[in-house]
């Protein structure tokens, strides 16, 4: 419901049963919310604790600054990452030409030693080092 709607709407009176203590807080804090009244204040806290129970409209309770924010995080990491992985490629892609130029490697000893990395990079869940290599060969 956007802020048009809200003024339309009517407001209802009605009793509200609550502790001193947190009465107390409202009064504490309601001004620093900009909210004119408590009342106003309370109805705003009920939308938004509506809105994380509910959690489909987590708009409700999280400030759009706090979203902007983690998309700008994910997407600046995304970036890096991203940058990162293309250098490692570039870098890859020169060894694998230093190796196919210096080596004499048939084509059918390529698929079977690619097949075989397959294996052995998915028994070490991606984790695949130059030791790692050197003890496979040796062993």
């Amino acid at each position: 419901m956007n802020e048009k709607d809200n003024r339309k709407e009517v407001k209802r009176k009605f009793a509200l049963w609550i502790k001193e203590s947190t009465l107390d807080m409202v009064e504490n804090i309601y001004k620093e919310d900009n909210c004119g009244s408590r009342s106003e204040f309370i109805e705003k806290a009920i939308i938004f604790y509506i809105g994380y129970l509910s959690s489909n409209d987590n708009s409700q309770y999280l400030p759009n600054i706090l979203t902007s924010t983690l998309k700008s995080i994910v997407a600046e990491s995304d970036n890096r990452m991203n940058r990162m992985i293309f250098k490692l490629a570039v870098e890859l892609a020169m060894t694998m030409n230093i190796v196919a130029a210096t080596q004499n490697i048939d084509k059918e000893l390529l698929n079977k030693l690619r097949g075989e990395c397959v294996k052995e990079v998915k028994r070490l869940n991606g984790s695949f080092s130059l030791d790692d290599a050197y003890n496979w060969q040796k062993g």
